[in-house]
């Protein structure tokens, strides 16, 4: 007798209908859940070498449309104008640095050779001659700027102070490079970058993530380029303000300085205005210089705070003052520069997502 064939049955499964895809949803969410908790533990424990990798994909997606659209418009190979962004960034890197280096380093010098005087001078303007009483101690301009001299002496005599700086030194040299090596990296793989980090999202996320990218993208790229377009009103403005009006010698060094700092908001605007002050009170002839270079740090503030930042950054980008100074302070305790960068930008991110989530899109621009 043959043996009777028996029907290959699919086992029966007791779990009520849909179960399984729930459990595989579930399993997805729980995966996603604990992939981007990892990713931002793992980003917080290698923050100090994150500043190269957030320059280099700043600038290269500020720029990478510019070099689609060459390439699409000329039918040139596409390396061929991502090498030349990259020789144009590093042109510019270049004559930067040789505007700004050589009076950074006399300016430098010159304070360092006379710290006490540098000092006792900008407390003069601030205190006058007056004495008043520190911890049961009278002193004047002259005796603070003596006490504070001491201690910058006294830091800087201490060990490895001076390794300490040379290793920073080496360390931002050897970080510049890096930072072009990844900038050209970015910009001649852009699109298989940016293919691999789609790959990485959920297949069932997709097309959500592509809704919201689509919405954040043209936000993130105007707040970036806005940015940049402070920065260089900034350096203009200061440079025809202290060197063309004021006659404030070493003016390019301070307008560049003016402008870099602009990247940080609050404290950098701040810094700028007394590196400036200090030098102006080193060579202010008169109590009038020191009125008119007080009349050209509240100008230019207000030029940049009320009418350029605003006009380049736009509606889409703005983010409440309060909220800003949440994201600078939280975003620098947690990642240092990288999260002082970043901050806002990741703000802008959040709003974009609930937008989309709760289908009002410019609910959190008004």
């Amino acid at each position: 007798m043959r043996p009777e064939k028996r029907s290959q049955q699919p086992l029966s499964d007791d779990s009520p209908p849909g179960a399984a895809h729930g459990r595989a949803e579930q399993f997805s969410n729980l995966t996603t859940i604990t992939v981007v908790v990892g990713l931002v533990v793992f980003l917080y424990l290698v923050k100090d070498i994150l500043l190269p990798f957030a320059v280099a994909a700043i600038a290269a997606f500020v720029t990478t449309p510019l070099v689609d659209w060459l390439a699409a418009r000329t039918r040139v190979p596409r390396w061929v104008y991502g090498l030349a962004v990259l020789f144009a960034i590093m042109g510019l890197g270049a004559l930067l640095g040789l505007l700004g280096a050589p009076p950074l380093l006399r300016e430098l010098q010159r304070i360092a050779g006379n710290l006490q005087g540098t000092v006792t001078g900008f407390l003069q303007v601030l205190l006058g001659n007056r004495a008043f009483n520190l911890m049961g101690r009278q002193v004047d301009a002259t005796a603070l700027g003596a006490m504070i001299a001491h201690e910058a002496q006294s830091w800087m005599a201490r060990n490895g102070r001076i390794l300490e700086l040379g290793a920073i030194g080496v360390a931002g040299f050897f970080g510049g490079i890096l930072t072009l090596v990844l900038l050209g990296y970015f910009l001649l793989d852009a699109h298989r970058i940016g293919r691999g980090l789609a790959w990485l999202i959920p297949p069932r996320y997709r097309v959500f993530t592509t809704r919201v990218g689509r919405d954040l993208e043209p936000v993130l790229r105007r707040y970036f380029i806005g940015v940049g377009l402070v920065v260089l009103y900034a350096s203009t403005a200061a440079y025809i303000g202290l060197g063309l009006v004021l006659k404030i010698q070493h003016a390019v060094f301070l307008a560049l300085i003016t402008g870099l700092l602009e990247l940080i908001p609050f404290v950098g605007p701040a810094a700028s205005a007394v590196i400036a002050g200090l030098v102006a009170v080193q060579q202010a002839s008169s109590g009038w210089s020191i009125i008119a270079y007080c009349i050209y740090a509240t100008a230019l503030r207000i030029s940049i705070d009320q009418f350029f930042g605003p006009l380049v950054l736009g509606r889409a980008a703005y983010v409440p003052p309060v909220l800003v100074i949440f994201c600078f302070l939280a975003g620098g305790l947690l990642f240092g520069i990288v999260g002082v960068m970043l901050s806002v930008p990741a703000a802008l991110s959040i709003r974009i997502l609930l937008g989309v989530i709760y289908q009002e899109p410019d609910a959190g621009s008004k």
